[in-house]
């Protein structure tokens, strides 16, 4: 009898387990359950998405406020066209601006949102024409690598002439 109880215990306690482990796959990978509250998409075009994910949050004010949907590149004009999933509670203005953001500074990206001041809010099938592309961090260390050579050489043989002297 002590047998059998210790192996239920065991046996619920593996469940637990597993149950806690299933859990934290899921919000790692950003694929639990959405909200009840309905919603519409609208696009966005950026010239460049970093390392943007679909299932990313979109967020205005630090909130989130929906998810990238889909992530595809327009052949006609080779830029990225990024679905959002807005939540029909967060209404935006027309001339709302979107920008990817990453949390930190290597953390995960998303679109920032920033509301405009148009009196005609954001329908179901517009598009967000005020956009910010990422900034890649490889991008900007690879400037101002460049900077820096180019700085670097002038000032050098400017101090070695001087120290022959």
């Amino acid at each position: 009898m002590k047998r059998a109880t210790i192996d239920l215990w065991v046996g619920i306690f593996a469940v637990i387990g597993f149950a806690a482990i299933l859990f934290l796959a899921l919000k790692v990978a950003n694929l639990t359950t959405a909200s009840s509250a309905s919603s519409y998409r609208v696009t966005a075009e950026f010239d460049n998405i970093g390392g943007l994910k679909v299932r990313a949050p979109v967020k205005a004010a630090g909130v989130i406020v929906g998810r990238v949907d889909d992530i595809r590149l327009d052949s006609k004009t080779m830029r990225a066209r990024v679905m959002l999933a807005l939540d029909s509670r967060y209404p935006f203005a027309r001339d709302v601006a979107a920008s990817i953001n990453t949390s930190g500074l290597l953390g995960e990206q998303y679109v920032a949102l920033l509301d405009g001041g148009d009196s005609e809010p954001l329908r179901a099938g517009d598009t967000i024409s005020m956009t910010s592309s990422a900034l890649v961090l490889e991008d900007l260390i690879g400037k101002f690598m460049l900077s820096f050579a180019e700085k670097g050489g002038d000032d050098g043989a400017t101090k070695s002439a001087a120290s022959l002297k």
